[in-house]
């Protein structure tokens, strides 16, 4: 039974990495590399529609994701 259970986590666990993975990709598109460096913040706007909700969203997997490590290592 506790088999089953942590093969059920494990795979809630590579689900929940590749969504994370696919926000996170899908807001940094269109951003340079120069702006990793501080390069291209002259300007300032807030986050609106979609792209709030790719970060918003991005913050609640990373959170589960952590939470559903953490719960993996207590179940081994």
């Amino acid at each position: 039974m506790a088999n089953g259970i942590k093969d059920l986590i494990v795979l809630f666990q590579i689900i929940l990495g590749l969504a994370l993975t696919v926000t996170i990709l899908i807001q940094a598109k269109g951003t340079g590399l120069g702006s990793a460096w501080g390069g291209g913040g002259e300007t300032y706007h807030s986050k609106r529609g979609v792209e709030k909700l790719l970060f918003s969203s991005s913050i609640v997997l990373a959170f589960l994701f952590i939470l559903i490590s953490v719960i993996n290592v207590l179940v081994a």
